[in-house]
């Protein structure tokens, strides 16, 4: 039985969660947003570092509150051999497995998927790693900047004839995560229709190489090596954030003549140069002066609303304060507001998608060992003497 049933379309499945840091515990996130039991183990002697640096109090810590909400937290040392029989039992009642611990860990300590197939052929098993399990540098771990530097997107990401300047590290993490939820779906579809449980093999490196296919494309078949070119696009122009007033960006994108006649209207621009993508590229340097010098002393916030009117793809780039003020996202709720286990309230980021019947997300993040009573009492049967013995051996910790 469910901890609480919460509806949605992975109600009734249950997740265990041995992950650590950002990229595995936002593949628990987003399957526990779709109404899935999702359970992290953790142990006071190894704690999570999204729980521990930088804080006073564990329970409270910013960035493990961001990644794990809706989650149910289990306190087991895997170290000791009795916890280790606790995992595995607790494994064996799980539809779905997800670790993302440094290679070879999960084998050596004797759960990798050839041992929890036996115990229940049906389990999903997903593993990420950076390279994944296969190949002559699967041995080797990281971290998100890891991930886009060797996956390539870092060489990508620059202004026009300066040196890379690299990629922000979340989009690594949220992205391989994402990935591994996408991998899970499909597995439990393919489970539904045939019983079979899946090994699924998420590589890091990989899924950021997939994230630049175009490029890649280019070089194997064409020899060339895509340079930086700050925030232009290959089929639209302009394509790019302009100044305004008070300090504040305007991000503009043109993907047709059409739309390119509305903006020059607007700015009073009749330049045949710009009337075709071919010229707007060829001239692109000076297009982007010309809306520079338009867009510099005007209201971002204002010149973007009358060019969405004009049917312009333009906003305001947005600052966090922006963001979280931001009257449409809180109607779409992007943002959702859960209660902790102290009973307080707190603003999250919701999923990314909206559905007819989703789960509610009510909850959130854990305390460390909040629902050790549910777990090893409600699931594992353990009485309440039994969980007080292994609490006692450090088995429970």
């Amino acid at each position: 039985m469910s901890h609480h049933r919460r509806g949605g379309p992975l109600q009734g499945v249950r997740v265990l969660e041995l992950t650590k840091v950002w990229a595995g515990p936002y593949a628990g996130k987003q399957l526990a947003f779709l109404g899935a039991e999702v359970i992290r183990v953790e142990s006071r002697g190894s704690l999570d570092v999204t729980r521990s640096y930088g804080v006073q109090d564990i329970d409270k810590a910013p960035g493990f509150m961001a990644v794990n909400p809706q989650k149910l937290s289990v306190q087991i040392d895997m170290k000791s051999k009795e916890g280790l029989a606790l995992l595995k039992d607790l494994a064996g009642k799980c539809d779905i497995l997800i670790e993302n611990l440094r290679p070879g860990a999960i084998e050596r300590l004797g759960i990798g998927y050839a041992e929890l197939k036996r115990e229940r052929p049906d389990i999903i098993f997903v593993s990420m790693g950076m390279y994944g399990n296969t190949g002559p540098l699967a041995y080797q771990t990281g971290y998100a900047p890891c991930f886009v530097a060797l996956g390539g997107l870092s060489s990508l990401v620059g202004y026009e004839g300066e040196a890379p300047r690299g990629m922000n590290i979340r989009y690594a993490d949220s992205t391989f995560g994402t990935a591994a939820a996408f991998a899970t779906l499909a597995a439990l579809n393919h489970r539904k229709r045939t019983g079979e449980g899946q090994f699924i093999d998420v590589s890091a490196v990989e899924t950021m190489t997939s994230m630049i296919g175009d490029s890649i494309m280019d070089h194997s078949l064409n020899r060339r090596v895509v340079a930086c070119d700050g925030n232009r696009h290959a089929e639209m122009a302009p394509h790019g954030a302009y100044p305004c007033a008070d300090g504040d960006w305007i991000a503009i994108s043109i993907p047709t003549d059409t739309a390119w006649a509305a903006l020059a209207g607007r700015m009073g621009v009749a330049d045949g140069r710009f009337a075709t993508l071919a010229g707007r590229k060829a001239h692109e340097a000076e297009l982007d002066r010309i809306i520079a010098a338009w867009t510099a002393g005007q209201t971002a916030a204002t010149l973007a609303e009358t060019l969405q009117f004009a049917g312009i793809a333009a906003t305001k780039s947005a600052n966090s304060v922006d963001l979280v003020s931001d009257a449409h996202l809180w109607e779409r709720e992007f943002f959702r507001t859960v209660t902790d286990a102290d009973g307080e309230n707190r603003v999250i980021v919701g999923p990314g998608h909206r559905m007819t019947h989703g789960a509610a997300i009510t909850d959130g993040a854990p305390k460390l060992g909040q629902h050790n009573a549910y777990v090893f009492g409600d699931i594992l049967g353990l009485s309440v003497e039994e969980q007080r013995r292994l609490a006692d051996a450090g088995a429970i910790r």
